[in-house]
């Protein structure tokens, strides 16, 4: 896909568009919303109605604005079929807190070409109406407000939210020593339970860090560019760099993720913390 920054910015703020509209459809079902219908894709991983009817939303209106791009979606109501450009979805990023009525939890849309990487990501989150966004060397904003990561460099005055993966059993023992080697030793320790959120978090230099293996491409896509364009620093647990330049559509992987998102003056010291875990 040829593109130009005046291009992807109208994009952008057209999928804005989307994601409020499909955001506003999360909260008038929350008034009503029925947890009998809920269902376990596996183990303490649940999906709604309201995830497959949000998912089905913007692949519509999506579709209309980018004809011809492929989709990678959690709920899986649409499939890839090695398109250049391609839509990276989370219809209901948190589920289990919109479940139980707890923010945050957000609509998370990036769009990706094969042969220039991210292009451009949304996160969308109805609680607070915080739309946070960004296209390739565009920048990142928040409301239409320039965001930017914090300037904070040293560890111990560090705000850190981390992640705990569905699988206990896998990843009791590493969650453990994380949560042993941050808690007291960094400014503050919280537990979101959005990974988009979390990343954007980091973004609006409101979290100096962010940390949780085991993601999928959906939750996160959309977050790395936006943190990327506010000056921040997104790898995986070795420190390689995620989701960065163009990755051939085959080998795009959708799971796997082991996120480490920062801003610029801590990325080192919480890898090196992390090491002490693995």
């Amino acid at each position: 896909m040829d593109y130009d920054v005046a291009m992807l910015s109208g994009l952008t703020l057209k999928v804005v568009e989307v994601a409020r509209l499909t955001g506003r459809f999360l909260l008038n079902e929350r008034l009503v919303f029925d947890r009998s219908r809920v269902e376990e894709k596996n183990l303490h991983d649940y999906v709604s109605y309201v995830d497959r009817e949000s998912e089905r939303r913007l692949v519509d209106s999506l579709s209309v604005l980018l004809p011809g791009a492929g989709f990678i979606t959690e709920e899986e109501t649409v499939s890839y079929r090695g398109e250049a450009c391609l839509w990276i979805i989370d219809p209901l990023d948190g589920t289990t807190n919109y479940v139980h009525d707890q923010p945050p939890y957000a609509v998370s849309i990036a769009l990706y070409g094969r042969s220039a990487g991210l292009l451009l990501g949304v996160v969308y989150e109805p609680c607070r109406d915080e739309c946070f966004y960004a296209w390739k060397d565009g920048g990142a904003y928040l409301n239409g407000v320039r965001i930017s990561a914090s300037p904070v460099t040293s560890i111990g005055t560090a705000y850190i939210h981390l992640g705990l993966p569905y699988d206990a059993e896998k990843y009791r023992t590493f969650s453990t020593a994380m949560l042993s080697r941050f808690y007291g030793h960094v400014g503050g320790v919280r537990i979101a339970g959005s990974a988009a959120m979390d990343i954007c978090g980091v973004a609006a230099g409101r979290t100096e860090a962010y940390i949780e293996p085991s993601l999928h491409l959906w939750d996160v896509a959309a977050g790395i560019l936006i943190l990327r364009e506010a000056g921040g620093i997104v790898s995986d647990f070795e420190g390689s760099s995620l989701l960065y330049g163009a990755t051939a559509g085959d080998s795009l992987r959708v799971d796997g993720y082991d996120v480490v998102a920062t801003n610029s003056g801590l990325h080192a010291d919480v890898l090196s913390y992390l090491y002490d875990c693995l």
